[in-house]
């Protein structure tokens, strides 16, 4: 009886033993191909982050580039600068847009986490002080009327418009700004009081833009400051304030011209991309998006509200991107040095 039950399960376990045989090759043969799928999705990803200023010339440029590389994945968000190179710096994205330089302990940050960059300036940019469309005064501000506004000595005590200039109303004043963390923000602090994060704390923040133009708006005691295409799309609501330049002249960033020809100083600056060295090594996607970038972003620059770089710039760049030359040759520069010599 025993023999006969073995004659049937010899083949049987034989056949089974067969079945898991296949059963682990299909899955091995199937985790090969997602791990390869996956990979490859991998390299066909391109992710930058950073500031809400530049942020609608990358978008600009990801929806035409996904167009000529259809395989491309391209994903566009828009944290702060701040935001925006913490997670450069952590390797979490492979290109982040900045509205100011790079920092030194920011290069430190990226050094420990073994991040090199190719730092590459896109565009420029007027900071917009803004005013409501009722304001009939505030016409030109110095930026010694400017710093005793935002100077952090200024808290909660320049309160009037008359604290700022004897000649104005004795009119409340409320203030509207770019959050902290922002390169606006940063930017602008250090180019009107002389010194980083040294701002007054009591006005109303906003990483939004948008939010900050629509409260100036609606508020005839405002005054605020916001990159120059947030002005551009709401002039209906707003008054732009000249500031006195160091020639002693009052500037205005529009024309734009003004930003190109560096009369409207100190408030021009320089807009960048900051480019994983390690990304640009490794996944090929991320290269095409830098290099269809330099050779298009000028397409829409103007469009979106900011200004294109000099032409002399554009083959310095394509030259610095293609040697893979890493740092930061603009966290020094003054503000009005012409880009073309920094490069």
């Amino acid at each position: 009886m025993f023999d006969r039950l073995a004659f049937f399960i010899g083949p049987l376990s034989k056949a089974l033993l067969n079945s898991r045989a296949l059963l682990v090759f299909t899955l091995i043969f199937s985790y090969g191909l997602t791990a390869c799928s996956q990979a490859e999705q991998k390299r066909n990803q391109v992710s930058i982050d950073g500031g809400a200023v530049g942020f609608p010339i990358h978008q600009s440029v990801a929806e035409e580039f996904q167009k000529f590389k259809p395989d491309a994945q391209v994903s566009v968000a828009s944290s702060g600068t701040g935001g925006g190179v913490s997670k450069f710096c952590a390797g979490e994205i492979d290109i982040v847009g900045a509205s100011r330089s790079i920092k030194e302990e920011e290069i430190e940050r990226c050094k420990k986490k073994g991040i090199d960059f190719v730092e590459l300036p896109i565009a420029l940019d007027g900071i917009a002080v803004i005013v409501n469309r009722q304001n009939n005064f505030a016409k030109c501000l110095t930026i010694e009327e400017l710093n005793k506004i935002w100077n952090s000595k200024s808290d909660r005590k320049i309160t009037n418009w008359n604290q700022v200039n004897p000649n104005f109303p004795d009119q409340k004043l409320k203030l509207y700004a770019p959050a902290s963390d922002t390169g606006t923000f940063d930017y602008f602090t250090q180019a009107v009081t002389g010194k980083a994060k040294n701002s007054r704390t009591d006005y109303t923040p906003s990483h939004n833009q948008n939010v900050l133009v629509q409260g100036i708006g609606g508020d005839e005691n405002a005054l605020g400051y916001v990159g120059i295409s947030y002005y551009m799309e709401n002039q209906d609501k707003l008054n732009l304030v000249g500031v006195e330049s160091p020639k002693g002249n009052c500037e205005k960033p529009v024309p734009l011209d003004n930003v190109v020809r560096n009369t409207y100083l100190p408030l021009s600056r320089p807009l960048f991309i900051y480019v994983s060295k390690v990304s640009l090594d490794t996944k090929p996607q991320v290269k095409a998006f830098v290099e269809f970038y330099l050779e298009n972003s000028w397409k829409w620059i103007e469009q979106v509200g900011y200004v294109s770089l000099p032409d002399e710039a554009y083959p310095k760049l394509k030259e610095k991107l293609a040697s893979g030359e890493t740092g930061s040759k603009f966290k020094d520069a003054k503000p009005g040095e012409p880009i073309a010599n920094l490069l």
